[in-house]
């Protein structure tokens, strides 16, 4: 199995609970190491890989894929340097701080002929899939409303200054807001308009820490709301249409288990307890139904399969650059919205 030689732009959480794990079970990618500015972590948990003083070492290494997991608002400059470097490129979310960026990144990336995707992981949630599953099969028919919620009950402030600091990528917007806004289009793709409430709610918050997105479609609508302060949590998926009604909590287990070090598989990884399942109360072929369904299992590793796939045959990442501008337009869109409390047109 050919080898995408893959390294990393740093080694704190995301790269290793989110990514190295992966990489390392991939049959197709061999990590090669990651760029670490003081602390050298990296070996204690892969001790053959490189720790890399300076990002220009990295790339001019041999290496074929960059992950690019590091504060939002460096995306844009590192992963244009690693596409100019001739290197395929994974990008965290949220992909960069502006439209306009992400659109030069995709043009830049087909330019030089490489692979550009964004990392959403969260379309390979357990939740989400079986979300997308109950929409697609048309168990609902045709959707009236949808509203999905990223919330969490945690006033204290965040003990890693670029996520508390005033920048262009600080904030639940940036953060919480490109998992639900990609998943929101990716089940019902771009809206009409946008209409946004971003708020500041924690003490002594510099940043935005509550949004509520509404998308308008021509036939619906979706609601998109995080926050801190719910510490009783609603459904985290609430899909009505015409037929009836799907009601998900958030069950997904993959980072909580990734958090206590235990390692990916593909036979019992990522599967929800069974008092997570969602309820579903329809009507079907004249019956109405109320009944628990069996929650999809969720893995990562698809996405990381969809970019070794992409690379080797030349075919479209699982989560294409343009993907990264639609969400960012969504956001720009929220920003304007809530500074002119109006809705903006797409």
């Amino acid at each position: 199995m050919q080898k995408i030689r893959t390294a990393l732009l740093s080694y704190g959480m995301s790269g290793k609970v989110f990514h190295a794990p992966f990489i390392s079970f991939h049959e197709g990618f061999e990590l090669i190491g990651s760029w670490e500015r003081s602390k050298k972590l990296i070996r204690e948990d892969y001790p053959l890989v490189k720790s890399y003083a300076t990002m220009e070492a990295l790339l001019e290494d041999d290496v074929d894929l960059v992950i690019v997991n590091t504060p939002v608002d460096t995306h844009y400059e590192y992963a244009k340097k690693v596409l100019l470097a001739g290197k395929h490129a994974i990008v965290e979310k949220a992909f960069t701080t502006t439209v306009a960026q992400a659109q030069e990144l995709a043009a830049l990336a087909k330019e030089r002929g490489v692979k550009l995707a964004v990392f959403q992981n969260r379309r390979w949630d357990s939740d989400f899939k079986t979300v997308q599953k109950i929409i697609s099969d048309k168990m609902l028919g045709d959707i009236v409303e949808a509203e999905f919620h990223f919330d969490r009950y945690n006033p204290l402030l965040s003990p890693k200054s670029h996520k508390e600091t005033a920048n262009s990528g600080a904030g639940i917007l940036k953060d919480l807001g490109p998992h639900l806004i990609d998943q929101a289009l990716c089940l019902f793709g771009l809206p009409e308009s946008v209409f946004a409430d971003i708020r500041i709610t924690r003490e002594h918050s510099l940043v935005d820490d509550y949004i509520d997105i509404l998308l308008y479609y021509p036939d619906f609508r979706v609601r998109l709301k995080a926050g801190f302060f719910v510490r009783e949590a609603v459904p985290a998926f609430v899909v009505h249409g015409k037929k009836g009604s799907f009601l998900k909590p958030r069950g997904d287990v993959q980072e909580d288990d990734l958090k206590l070090g235990k390692k990916p598989n593909l036979d019992t990884w990522g599967k929800e307890q069974k008092d997570k399942e969602g309820l579903l109360h329809t009507e079907f072929h004249t019956d109405i139904l109320m009944e628990k369904v069996p929650t999809l299992q969720g893995n990562y590793y698809d996405f990381f399969d969809g970019v070794y796939n992409s690379i080797l045959n030349d075919v479209q990442e699982p989560v294409t650059a343009q993907d990264g501008v639609h969400v960012m337009q969504i956001i720009e869109a929220a920003i304007q919205s809530s500074a002119q409390k109006k809705a903006i047109n797409l």
